[in-house]
């Protein structure tokens, strides 16, 4: 497998691994860093993934330069590498929000990571990362995702979930992508508060949707959240369980 480059705005690299072998039509795994005084990891992979996303990242920035990873929740693609990259980084630290370091990160992590609050602005330099819990959205107690200010790029973890291999970025919708993925994975954590979460993420302003899973999408990011959003709400209600927006 190979990890491919793309920069997806400015300063910030996808670095997307494509597994054919995964049905029904292969998969990718996207992690994202951004370029900065203090440079950002978003995503770190699963363990067997290091190698070759570590070789991709180090042709953009020396390792060692890493000042911060985070994640979307804690999950082996998500962060099975997570340890490898503070070995690779010395200086970098892990930050998530308070739940993934009271339950998870304090124990799994081998340096002590920092919790974030919700809402709460990491200046890296040139760019400002604002953490965002969304608890159980996609899935996981203590999921949360960031948003890049500068460039006004939403990294949106799970949310987005696309099979295949697309293009790196398009301004074509991948809501119905998406949609099609869920069906077959069924894979997010329908809650009254499952739509909720995701129209709250609109009053961000993003232009950009980093995905971790599929193609990134830019254009109007805000009425790609709702068409996500209103899609959690009839599969919500379709279970029979209602809905509250």
């Amino acid at each position: 497998m190979k990890t491919k480059i793309d920069e997806i705005a400015d300063g910030v690299f996808r670095l997307s691994t494509f597994t054919p072998d995964l049905p029904p039509s292969g998969f990718t795994f996207n992690q994202y860093l951004i370029q900065a005084d203090e440079p950002f990891l978003f995503h770190c992979g699963g363990r067997a993934l290091f190698p070759s996303v570590s070789e991709a990242a180090a042709t953009i920035m020396p390792l060692k330069s890493i000042r911060w990873i985070s994640f979307g929740h804690v999950e082996s693609d998500e962060c099975g590498s997570m340890n490898q990259w503070l070995s690779a980084a010395p200086e970098a630290q892990i930050v998530h929000g308070g739940i993934a370091c009271m339950v998870s990160l304090n124990d799994l992590a081998d340096r002590p990571p920092r919790a974030l609050e919700h809402n709460e602005i990491l200046n890296i330099g040139g760019r400002r990362v604002r953490y965002i819990d969304t608890p159980h959205v996609p899935h996981a107690w203590e999921s949360g995702l960031i948003f890049e200010e500068v460039t006004r790029t939403l990294f949106t973890g799970d949310l987005f979930t696309q099979l295949g291999d697309g293009p790196a970025l398009t301004e074509e919708s991948i809501v119905k992508a998406s949609i099609i993925a869920e069906e077959g994975f069924h894979a997010m954590a329908l809650t009254p508060t499952t739509a909720s979460t995701i129209r709250n993420l609109k009053g961000l302003g993003a232009k950009c949707l980093a995905v971790m899973h599929g193609s990134c999408f830019q254009g109007d990011c805000d009425s790609e959240l709702e068409a996500l959003a209103e899609y959690t709400d009839q599969a919500f209600a379709a279970a029979g369980i209602g809905s509250r927006k």
